[in-house]
């Protein structure tokens, strides 16, 4: 099989077909990021040399904000807050830190006070330079929006918090129900805008919802069915007016709603955390291999984390045993690789995908080499 562009490559994944490899992405917590960068002699601002190095074959793009600022940070707290008025700390702990949700300033606002939030304005957006980023990276698939986008519940929770979203969900709350319409209608006018703004540079749509805890769903079926699918129906509506196949992000166990995704027009499921219940690579393989396609898998919780180069070669060479065959699989850490993890278990990650990712004759003729990359520095 002849080698293909990483664009390729990914468009026949997602088509539930066997590529020349598999797919392989990337995402990361800073910590790990910049040792990843020391291990290949990187700068610590060359993110595309990383993801060179580790051959990834997806790409971003966006329209970046260009208006006021719209919601004041806290110093004397050490709170910084976005343009959708999300609060955030940073964390230190042992390897790292992370930025915590804090405050939650609409917890209890009414369905006035949350019709008066200020909210970014699609006309406050950059679009300008899509274009011309998207035909920079024209050899990758080009993806457009991210986890963010569709995402419901954790989006909505950052600023009314988990426990009253889940409220709002089961009792119809105008309040929550008001502040969830209002997000989706800004990002949905400003993905559209992004697309247009492309001139057909966009290959895959992202969007995101975590629906499940570790053991089960954190919402019935038919609420989901009530209040989630209409808005998730937006997003995968738009992207098929612009023909672009749709991946959605979904942590913990929540295969009880792929089918409904199918249903949606969802072309693949993103995170597949394979500790949680029915989220296993033989359990999706087998219940949806050739509706669906997979993206993730590699748990950023199991060995890649707290195992050896061998235990993290042996997980990884096991899912691609199971998720390869026919297709449909894209290489990826479950959710953003975690600052606990070794560097040299996340380069063994990268190297065994290029090792034992490909498919066809090449692949026993020459027993998995890889094109780049990790092994290759």
């Amino acid at each position: 099989m002849s080698a293909m562009s990483s664009k390729e490559r990914v468009l026949t994944a997602l088509a539930n077909a066997e590529p020349d490899r598999v797919p392989i992405n990337y995402a990361a917590n800073p910590g790990i990021d910049r040792r990843l960068k020391e291990h290949f002699g990187l700068k610590s601002e060359d993110h595309g040399g990383l993801l060179q190095a580790l051959g990834v074959d997806f790409r971003g793009v966006g329209a970046p904000y260009k208006g006021p600022k719209l919601h004041a940070d806290v110093p004397e707290r050490g709170v910084v807050v976005d343009n959708w008025g999300i609060h955030r700390r940073w964390i230190e702990h042992g390897s790292g830190g992370y930025w915590d949700f804090c405050d939650f300033p609409l917890r209890e606002a009414s369905a006035e006070q949350v019709a008066q939030w200020p909210l970014p304005n699609p006309d406050d957006f950059d679009y300008s330079g899509v274009a011309a980023a998207c035909q920079a990276n024209r050899d990758y698939a080009v993806v457009v929006g991210g986890a963010g986008h569709g995402d419901v519940i954790n989006a909505t929770g950052m600023v009314r918090s988990m426990e009253q979203v889940l409220v709002d969900l089961i009792t119809d709350d105008p309040a929550g129900l008001l502040l969830i319409r209002r997000r989706a209608e800004v990002l949905v006018k400003i993905t559209r805008r992004t697309i247009e703004a492309s001139q057909g540079g966009f290959d895959v749509f992202w969007m995101g919802e975590d629906l499940g805890t570790q053991h089960s769903p954190l919402i019935s079926l038919e609420l989901y069915r009530r209040h989630l699918r209409p808005i998730h129906q937006m997003y995968i509506d738009l992207a098929k007016h612009f023909g672009l196949p749709v991946v959605i992000h979904t942590c913990g166990s929540s295969s009880w709603a792929y089918e409904d995704f199918i249903e949606m027009g969802v072309t693949g499921v993103d995170t597949l955390q394979p500790e949680a219940a029915n989220m296993s690579p033989r359990y999706l393989k087998e219940h949806f291999g050739g509706r669906l396609a997979f993206h993730g898998c590699v748990s950023t919780a199991g060995p890649v984390s707290f195992g050896t180069v061998d235990e993290v070669i042996a997980d990884c060479r096991e899912t691609l045993a199971v998720m390869m065959p026919g297709g449909g699989y894209c290489f990826a850490p479950t959710h953003q690789l975690q600052d606990n993890s070794p560097t040299a278990n996340v380069v063994a990650m990268y190297d065994t995908a290029h090792r034992y990712g490909v498919y066809g004759r090449a692949a026993s003729r020459r027993g998995g080499t890889r094109e780049r990359g990790a092994a290759g520095r």
